[in-house]
């Protein structure tokens, strides 16, 4: 990704966070968020189209916030966030994130979620549990969103950090929207297997190799 932003930047984030929805991590808490999606839609699609788009909206906005306040903590520093070191230790934590993912270090990153379902909930009960649960799933995703952030940490365009996760959390979601709007019958989500795992290493090659340019970019610098 160009640090001056592009629409392919954009583009590459949603179909990111579709890949991540299905990593080991993510994929098994599908059918707990699910759960109280279609237990509030009682039956109706429309209502669950719109359910889940609060829901995920919600969760966009928690991680477009974390996005903004990697901008904003690197801008307070002003000249500091361009400094060949801050992108040395940018690349670093990205790296120690793509190892996570390849399991050469283990750290527990699971959760017990629960979900009230077969509720009446609103639009905006659906969009606080978007916000909270965007904070409850994090964990799962730390090695993927902390690599994230890490880079937004060297940028310094707020209006690129929010949007660029906005996509990324839209991308993650697309499951639950199709899921709320079809119901706990859709056919289309495969089983779990171990084409996650493939896909989950896709993700730590991935990761690793960023954080391998970035350090290579910034020992360049000095």
């Amino acid at each position: 990704m160009h640090l001056s932003g592009s629409p392919l930047d954009f583009i590459i984030a949603f179909f990111g966070g579709l890949l991540a929805s299905f990593t080991p991590c993510v994929y098994p808490l599908i059918p707990v968020s699910a759960g109280y999606l279609i237990g509030s839609a009682q039956n109706s699609k429309i209502k669950g189209l719109f359910l889940s788009l609060f829901y995920v909206t919600g969760i966009s906005v928690t991680y477009s916030f974390l996005g903004i306040l990697a901008v904003l903590t690197g801008n307070i520093f002003g000249k500091f966030s361009s400094h060949p070191a801050v992108n040395l230790v940018a690349g670093a934590l990205i790296l120690i994130f793509g190892l996570f993912m390849f399991d050469l270090f283990h750290f527990n990153f699971t959760l017990n979620l629960k979900f009230p379902v077969n509720t009446k909930g609103n639009y905006l009960h659906a969009l606080l549990f978007g916000l909270i649960s965007g904070l409850m799933i994090s964990p799962c995703l730390t090695p993927i969103l902390g690599s994230i952030l890490a880079y937004l940490l060297i940028t310094k365009n707020v209006f690129y950090a929010g949007f660029l996760l906005f996509c990324f959390s839209y991308g993650m979601g697309l499951i639950f929207i199709l899921i709320a709007v079809f119901g706990a019958g859709f056919d289309g989500l495969p089983k779990p297997g171990k084409w996650m795992l493939v896909i989950k290493k896709a993700w730590a090659a991935l990761i690793v190799l960023s954080g391998a340019y970035f350090i290579f970019t910034a020992i360049r610098r000095f």
